[in-house]
């Protein structure tokens, strides 16, 4: 199993905490992985994508020029990153920001309103877990309870509040899929 997946939007819509949700999932699963994040310098409102490599074999190398998957949380990263997109490959696009639709034939497209999901939850910063969700749905790379647990322990204390939230945000996006 090989997963390369492009996770891609501005700063401060979580294309990052995408990424490394997946490979938190990942590593808790036993997988070997790799997340490479990459930004400008603005941060919040600028640019931001990370490259994540699942696999159940060591890796390589953390870089690649074609990737399996497409979080695209934006338009400008849907169409900076789509054609990169192998043949037979995943693209999720946050339909509540992006309008377009994928102009390929040859991948899977699913458009998933993540960020009105996330408003509709009350919070909007858990768009990133509506995405993660999605992707879970989509690619069956690991188990819903991995996730779940996984979440529990990204809150803790005072942040605890935020797991019921993020669930339903993570399950809400699952739904997209279905």
């Amino acid at each position: 199993m090989l997963k390369q997946v492009i996770c891609a939007g501005f700063g401060g819509q979580g294309a990052l905490s995408i990424g490394k949700s997946i490979i938190e999932a990942g590593m808790a699963e036993g997988l070997n992985v790799t997340w490479s994040p990459s930004y400008g310098p603005e941060m919040r409102g600028g640019t931001a994508n990370c490259h994540v490599v699942l696999s159940d074999e060591p890796i390589g190398s953390p870089v690649f020029t074609r990737a399996t998957g497409l979080i695209a949380m934006n338009y400008p990263s849907l169409v900076k990153f789509e054609p990169n997109v192998v043949p037979g490959g995943l693209i999720l696009v946050n339909s509540s920001v992006v309008t377009e639709k994928v102009k390929r034939d040859d991948v899977r497209a699913y458009y998933i309103p993540s960020t009105d999901i996330a408003t509709e939850i009350g919070n909007i910063k858990v768009a990133n877990m509506v995405m993660m969700g999605a992707y879970l749905a989509a690619t069956k790379a690991f188990k819903v309870e991995t996730v779940e647990e996984m979440i529990k322990g990204m809150f803790t204390g005072s942040k605890a509040k935020l797991i019921p939230a993020n669930i339903e945000a993570l399950h809400r996006g699952m739904e997209c899929i279905k």
